[in-house]
């Protein structure tokens, strides 16, 4: 199964639109579109349910869990205590607060989202998703190829529904925001799984050269369309049901738009060029830094927030981008790439590599003929952005 170098070029856009969002929320400058930027996150659980559906054949239940563990745990520890330690506003943070957001449980616990690190209620979402994909996996590959692609499709419609169930319908504040948890997103994940279903049964965009930019004008449109104020509700304000599924399916439509003709579609471009590549692996540390990097980010400039200001978006915005990429560089090099690599290792001298007998495959060996990418190109394209 072949890399697509083009994807690690969507996932550092993706990381591009989450920061820009966030500078705008806390600058005021009043632009509607900035705030459906957040639909980078889409872009980025498409991406996970693609590039994970397509390798489910490659290992054991034991050692898909493992190899998530080793991507994502040694920066995700390291930033989090970092935040928690540096920040002053962490400094008055409840026990269940501090161990929430070190084991990624924070968005079920009320005021679980923390000064500098509001951002990782999108990994928490990404962490259940990564639990369940094995069962997931056992489950429907037991039915044909054409009636996995039924039953995700329907969970995917189903799962809009989510904030229609009463005990997430009658949400106050102060309580749980159960409304965000992973349920309410599935339908983002299954957009990819779906594509990787389309890629097994060798579905190709003939003309990708005229989809992909029709498909990435529909994108545009997503944004426009889920920023109008008649659509729903901007900022934080908590939204109806009803509006949180409108939002929630123009997601799912937006990050179908940007993903899936790079993915059926693929060809040497932009996306693939070298720095949109290191952009692209350096993007999951992006995703950790920029808010704690943008709460330095005032007060070293000078800055008021929420000053409504174009200028001091401008200032701020490239202030947070170049210090989030150089230290997503830095720990990428001294973190990441050592603390996987230590986690595997252990992993195989122990022996704890392997699960028990009792326990699945993913898939048969049998399916996984098809072939699988190797361990390097699904360990830089699986992580969460938002």
């Amino acid at each position: 199964m072949r890399f697509l170098p083009e994807l690690e070029g969507v996932r550092a856009l993706a990381a591009l639109a989450v920061v820009i969002t966030h500078v705008s929320f806390q600058t005021a400058t009043g632009w509607a579109w900035a705030e459906r930027l957040d639909y980078g996150v889409a872009v980025f659980f498409v991406l996970s349910g693609f590039l994970l559906w397509r390798r489910r054949h490659a290992h054991t239940a034991g050692q898909y869990l493992l190899s998530r563990v080793a991507r994502l745990a040694p920066l995700y520890v390291v930033c989090v205590v970092a935040v928690l330690a540096l920040l002053p506003d962490a400094s008055a943070l409840t026990l269940p607060q501090v161990i929430t957001n070190l084991t990624g449980a924070q968005l079920y616990i009320a005021d679980g989202l923390v000064p500098g690190l509001t951002q990782l209620w999108s990994l928490c979402v990404e962490f259940a998703f990564y639990a369940v994909l094995p069962l997931l996996a056992w489950g429907l590959d037991r039915f044909s190829a054409r009636l996995r692609v039924v039953l995700l499709a329907v969970a995917g419609v189903l799962s809009l529904f989510w904030g229609f169930l009463p005990f997430v319908a009658g949400y106050e504040s102060g309580d749980v925001n159960t409304q965000i948890w992973p349920p309410a997103y599935f339908s983002w994940f299954a957009v990819g799984m779906l594509a990787a279903e389309a890629e097994a049964a060798r579905v190709r965009l003939r003309a990708g050269r005229i989809v992909r930019p029709v498909c990435w004008v529909v994108a545009v449109g997503c944004v426009w369309l889920a920023s109008r104020e008649w659509f729903g509700p901007q900022g934080l304000v908590h939204p109806e049901p009803g509006e949180f599924a409108r939002r929630i399916a123009v997601g799912a439509v937006c990050g179908a738009c940007i993903v899936v003709p790079v993915a059926l579609a693929p060809r040497e471009s932009w996306l693939a060029s070298e720095w949109m590549r290191a952009l692209g692996r350096w993007s999951y540390g992006v995703f950790m830094w920029h808010v704690a990097v943008l709460a330095i980010a005032f007060p070293l400039l000078g800055v008021s927030a929420f000053s409504g200001s174009v200028w001091d978006f401008v200032v701020v915005l490239a202030f947070t981008v170049v210090v989030s990429c150089v230290l997503s560089a830095a720990t990428y090099v001294l973190v990441e790439v050592p603390g996987r690599d230590l986690i595997r290792s252990l992993a195989f001298t122990r022996g704890r590599i392997a699960v028990p007998r009792s326990l699945p495959r993913l898939a048969s060996d049998s399916a996984s003929a098809s072939g699988s990418g190797s361990p390097a190109s699904a360990a830089g394209s699986t992580d969460s952005a938002s």
